[in-house]
């Protein structure tokens, strides 16, 4: 009797193991896949973090090379090192550095040398939007000098009666300091005494 009471509860135990064993091998490895699953949410967002700095850098970028045209001061260079670096942290500091330089040519562009001189000339001229040939915009503007100093504007945008004020002023800054002075201007520089 105690024979066949040992082997019942030998019988007993094995299935009780038999059905342990499994549970804690399953527990082993769901404990496991969610490891795996908190590795893969972070990589996931790691490389979100690493594509959208990447965005904002392109977009800062573009802003500075938008305001430099503007101008027609030469393109900041870019090296592209940001999209062969797998740090977010490197990448972020050469997003700090483009929206650094997209402010500065921003601010630089909207406010050209000798501002005030140009707004006392357009007084005097057309308004901005003038498109009454030969001579366009608000700094009346013939289609030489717009060729001459503005060419870049005159074929993406034609006439100057279609750039900003801002762009009129700049093509007019790059006649300034090619040597022609306000002398393309003669009558209003003179009255706003400038020449």
């Amino acid at each position: 009797m105690l024979l066949l009471v040992a082997v019942a509860g030998l019988a007993a135990a094995l299935s009780l193991g038999a059905i342990l064993v499994p549970q804690q091998a399953e527990a082993t490895r769901s404990i496991g896949s969610v490891a795996d699953r908190a590795q893969l949410a972070r990589r996931t967002v790691h490389v979100a973090q690493l594509r959208q700095t990447l965005a904002g850098i392109r977009e800062a970028r573009d802003q500075a090379w938008k305001w430099e045209a503007v101008m027609s001061a030469p393109r900041l260079r870019y090296a592209a090192s940001a999209e062969q670096s797998p740090s977010l942290g490197y990448r972020r500091s050469v997003l700090a550095l483009w929206s650094r330089r997209a402010i500065q040519a921003r601010r630089e562009a909207q406010h050209p040398p000798r501002l005030e001189d140009w707004l006392c000339i357009h007084h005097y001229e057309g308004a901005w939007n003038d498109p009454n040939a030969p001579y366009y915009g608000g700094l009346q503007m013939d289609l030489g000098f717009q060729q001459a100093y503005g060419a870049a504007l005159l074929h993406h945008k034609g006439t100057a009666d279609h750039w900003t004020p801002l762009e009129q002023i700049w093509v007019a800054e790059r006649a300034y300091r090619s040597g022609r002075g306000f002398y393309p201007w003669p009558n209003t520089a003179r009255w706003c005494g400038l020449i």
